[in-house]
């Protein structure tokens, strides 16, 4: 995707779509993927009415995901705020407590998709999901 600067110049833009879990939740791995989906079909969903055509050239240009971790719950939902102040969308996902963990328990969130750097300003020191 190009963006058209006012100087007739063009830059790249790459837009990407960040999932952020808990470290502090010791979710096995199935799990933890089942709730990265949820978080990036709402995402996408939320992205679908407010955002459309930047969700298309997602899409179209290779969905690109990136998979991080914050410490715990609170850093989690400063990482939240921080998307939703700026007017990134930004899904939170809470089990629903049939499995491991009780219901209710917020476990990952969403963001994007959106302009990468958007994204990184946000969640660009956080340790890559291992």
């Amino acid at each position: 995707m190009l963006l058209t600067l006012r100087e007739g110049m063009a830059r790249e833009v790459q837009l990407t779509m960040a999932i952020i879990t808990r470290a502090d939740l010791k979710l096995s791995k199935g799990k933890l993927a089942a709730q990265a989906a949820h978080a990036a079909v709402d995402a996408a969903f939320t992205s679908s009415k407010v955002a459309a055509k930047q969700l298309a050239d997602w899409r179209a240009n290779g969905a690109r995901k990136i998979v991080v971790v914050a410490r715990n719950l609170e850093h989690l939902k400063r990482i939240y705020g921080e998307a939703r102040a700026d007017g990134l969308v930004a899904e939170m996902i809470s089990d629903a407590g049939h499995t491991e963990i009780p219901a209710g328990t917020v476990t990952v969130v969403a963001i994007g998709p959106a302009e990468r750097d958007e994204v990184d300003a946000i969640i660009g020191s956080l340790p890559l999901l291992s």
